[in-house]
């Protein structure tokens, strides 16, 4: 199947037509798809206790993956996918522009010495809440002075 779970689309056909959206879920076995925002369905679903009101759930139904179009990240038009070899490797192309659409995004790590501060921030986070506390207990002392002040 060309496409993947994350690829942004364009429905071609069915009730749906023309919305964008972006695939949460790909069904290769079966050639289906979850799209965004596509095919919603509502579900009843009944109370079980006194406690509980019944309600309408909406969910995304899966609709079939040829109803679809990939829209390329770069040009940013509705394309085909095709294939093609980078460093021995399938990548999934643009049949309009020829842009790779496989491109992930680098992952950043955090460098050792933030992971070893991040006691050190919990620790200072813990300050804060505490001289927030006590400011909180002084406006009270305050207010309750003024209203017995005022009561005199």
């Amino acid at each position: 199947m060309k496409i993947k779970k994350n690829d942004t689309v364009v429905v071609l056909t069915g009730k749906d037509v023309k919305k964008v959206g972006k695939v949460l879920v790909a069904y290769p076995k079966t050639n289906k798809i979850v799209v965004e925002g596509v095919n919603v369905q509502e579900k009843n679903r009944k109370a079980r206790s006194a406690q509980e009101t019944s309600t309408k759930i909406k969910k995304e139904g899966p609709i079939d993956a040829s109803n679809v179009l990939v829209i390329c990240a770069t040009c940013g038009k509705a394309t085909r996918v095709g294939y093609s070899e980078v460093e021995g490797k399938k990548v999934r192309t643009c049949k309009k522009c020829g842009a790779s659409l496989d491109v992930k995004p680098a992952k950043v790590e955090a460098p050792k010495k933030a992971r070893r501060t991040k006691k050190a921030e919990v620790a200072t986070e813990a300050v804060a809440e505490t001289e927030v506390q006590e400011v909180k207990k002084t406006t009270r002392r305050r207010k309750k002075a003024e209203t017995a002040e005022t009561e005199a």
